[in-house]
């Protein structure tokens, strides 16, 4: 045989069970038996003779796949498993594994590594500390001393992935591994939620019945731990109003209900003045608080008390003041709701945003006309910075809405993670939300929504460049540098990758492009050419 031109002898099979077989079946038993990949020569052992009930999901460059697995893992609410082609996949990866390390998505990433017996020679695509390059992004890394121990660090992989808080976890696994004999064993299971220290909760009881203006700031993690529900619950039994977390990465708490109280920015000063005359800042699921730009003063406002609840104690070890209390936000408010008691809802300004002008395609009218003639129940995945006011003033995320976002900063997430959320929840379509500089990131991942028959309404909001940072750049008092995307077809690049697509410039022709965006199966993709606010 040659492969890269060089001759090559066939790996030998090995009689009996193999690594191979023993991974299979824990796969199986952890129902991970959705793939993501882009293959190489280091990875194809794993798939020979995959088992049936088994699916490989293709992207088409590594950050392709991580985005991919991501959105699944989030809206499967169970780990996702990736594989990646040696240390050249892995550093492709990296951009979207290091938004999955800060969305909190568990996913087990395999990369493969070369032959064992040809490793002191540093060999064609050997990762000499492969386990190295995922560092700090991962929460734990490993490749495993022995072939034998393969099926046991996926096993560990998972588990680590699964426990809060939830991320990351590789596993490198060199080539000749897999034909190995190996005996097939059943996966131990692991109770992975932490509930809060009882006496943390006596306190914040008494801070709660104490104070007479609490006030609620919360995060992604409300939505990962399952605990919207008890959410609202609390705030209607606080009368307390509800702030979304700064850069928030899903929807905590429906934006349509009467104690919603908007988002809060990633700037200290702009917090405080939000919060306004609060005596309790209780935030859920969420850092207190992740800011955006430099700021000074305090964190709360003057005599306010800071509470956090949440599953990561890193996060609570950031804490600058207050209390933080670590456990699983669900349990935690389950253990708070029977003791708090029921209070007269105050007074609460009406969040009054008027309509925007119809006039002009701007990106504000867009969202308000998605809105209007969106599908109930509908899933969202969001990467469009310079729309992101817009679309929290005219696209509020309602009961029943899932929301999805990047909570790195990074671009190239959207895409692909919409194309992974419609494939873990095909019932429920999925609106994709993009700018078009961060589109161009990850467009390849058009084409796996095609192959896969991904349900993804994609809509490309173009403004000609990356606008968000002529924002940023107006704050320095200069002129953004390379900001400009001229002359970029986004209804080509779709229709050649197989995707029905259009594109609207007017807004006579607007609601009928999103009705027939709407009505029409996907994926599709529809292109709008906005003008500036």
């Amino acid at each position: 045989m040659t492969a890269h031109g060089l001759q090559v002898e066939p790996l030998a099979r090995a009689e009996g069970p193999t690594v191979r077989d023993a991974v299979m079946a824990l796969l199986a038993d952890l129902g991970m038996t959705t793939i993501f990949g882009n293959p190489g020569s280091t990875e194809l052992p794993m798939f020979r003779d995959l088992p049936a009930g088994f699916r490989y999901i293709l992207g088409l460059q590594e950050s392709i796949v991580l985005g991919m697995a991501d959105g699944f893992a989030q809206a499967s609410g169970r780990a996702a498993l990736v594989n990646l082609h040696s240390s050249a996949g892995v550093g492709h990866a990296m951009g979207n594994l290091f938004t999955a390390y800060r969305n909190g998505t568990p996913l087990v990433v395999t990369a493969g590594q070369q032959a064992r017996s040809i490793l002191p020679h540093a060999p064609f695509l050997y990762a000499e500390r492969a386990t190295e390059l995922p560092q700090p992004f991962v929460k734990w890394a490993v490749e495993p001393a022995r072939a034998e121990d393969v099926r046991l660090a996926i096993a560990r992989a998972w588990h680590i992935a699964m426990q809060a808080p939830r991320g990351p976890a590789f596993v490198s696994i060199p080539i000749d591994d897999w034909e190995r004999p190996c005996g097939v064993h059943v996966p131990a299971r692991v109770a992975g939620r932490t509930a809060p220290d009882p006496a943390a909760i006596d306190e914040l009881v008494a801070l709660l019945d104490a104070g007479a203006r609490p006030v609620i700031v919360a995060g992604a993690g409300v939505a990962n731990n399952g605990a919207r529900a008890q959410l609202v619950a609390l705030a209607e039994r606080l009368g307390a109003g509800v702030w979304v977390a700064p850069m928030a990465a899903r929807n905590p708490f429906p934006e349509d209900h009467a104690l919603f109280r908007g988002f809060l920015p990633a700037s200290r000063e702009a917090i405080v003045r939000a919060l306004g005359d609060a005596d309790c800042v209780l935030v859920l699921g969420a850092p207190a608080f992740t800011f955006h730009v430099e700021g000074r003063g305090p964190f709360v406002p003057d005599g306010a008390t800071l509470v956090q609840i949440g599953d990561d104690p890193a996060v609570a070890a950031r804490m600058p003041q207050g209390l933080a209390i670590v456990g699983d936000v669900a349990l935690a408010l389950d253990a708070l709701l029977g003791r708090i008691r029921l209070r007269e809802r105050r007074p609460m300004p009406v969040r009054d945003v008027p309509p925007p002008a119809a006039d002009r395609l701007t990106d504000a009218l867009l969202m308000a006309r998605l809105a209007a003639l969106r599908p109930a129940g509908i899933a969202i995945v969001e990467e469009a910075p310079s729309t992101r006011g817009p679309l929290h003033d005219h696209f509020p995320i309602r009961a029943g809405d899932e929301f999805h976002t990047c909570a790195s900063g990074g671009l190239g997430h959207g895409l692909p993670a919409a194309v992974g959320v419609a494939l873990a929840r095909p019932e429920r379509p999925v609106l994709c939300l993009l700018g078009d500089g961060s589109a161009m990131y990850a467009v390849q991942g058009l084409w796996s929504a095609v192959q896969h028959a991904a349900d993804v309404r994609f809509v490309v909001v173009n403004n000609g460049g990356y606008v968000a940072l002529d924002h940023f750049a107006a704050l320095f008092g200069i002129e953004a540098v390379g900001s400009k995307l001229p002359g970029i077809d986004f209804v080509g690049l779709a229709t050649s990758q197989g995707m029905a697509a259009e594109r609207v410039e007017t807004v006579t022709g607007l609601d009928a492009a999103i009705r027939r965006l709407f009505d029409l199966p996907g994926p599709r993709l529809l292109e709008v050419i906005v003008q500036p606010q």
